[in-house]
């Protein structure tokens, strides 16, 4: 059983930020589920199979706010699927915060991406085989 069940991140406009997720996610071949609940979007596993996103406005009625140090990760299958997602981060709003490459620090083999979303929030893509350069 995975250690998380879902993540939530806060958006001020759900529709701005299913534009992006919707483009971000394709090269990583994950869609928009179908079973959201209004006020929500989500993308990944359902409850039973493992971890899902899902995109919402705070409950508080707050500004959404990307926490510092909180970064959600996607696996990508490829170096390439990591530079789709970066350069799509970037076509759609998003800010760089660090380009695709390897992280040696982390591991040989770790390529990776940082972008914030329009709202702020950092989110990483990382191709990695453990062992693999």
């Amino acid at each position: 059983m995975s250690l998380i069940l879902y993540t939530t991140l806060g958006v001020a406009d759900l529709a701005r930020a299913t534009t992006f997720y919707d483009a971000l996610l394709a090269p990583l071949g994950h869609a928009r589920r179908g079973d959201a609940v209004p006020g929500f979007e989500g993308y990944g596993a359902d409850y039973d199979d493992g971890v899902s996103l899902w995109l919402c406005q705070p409950f508080d009625g707050g500004a959404p706010s990307g926490g510092n140090g909180t970064m959600v990760a996607f696996r990508a299958p490829d170096s390439a699927a990591v530079d789709a997602f970066h350069r799509t981060a970037l076509a759609l709003g998003g800010r760089d915060e660090g380009a695709p490459g390897l992280r040696p620090h982390y591991g040989p083999g770790f390529y990776a991406a940082y972008v914030r979303d329009p709202d702020g929030n950092k989110l990483a893509c990382v191709f990695h085989r453990h062992g693999e350069s």
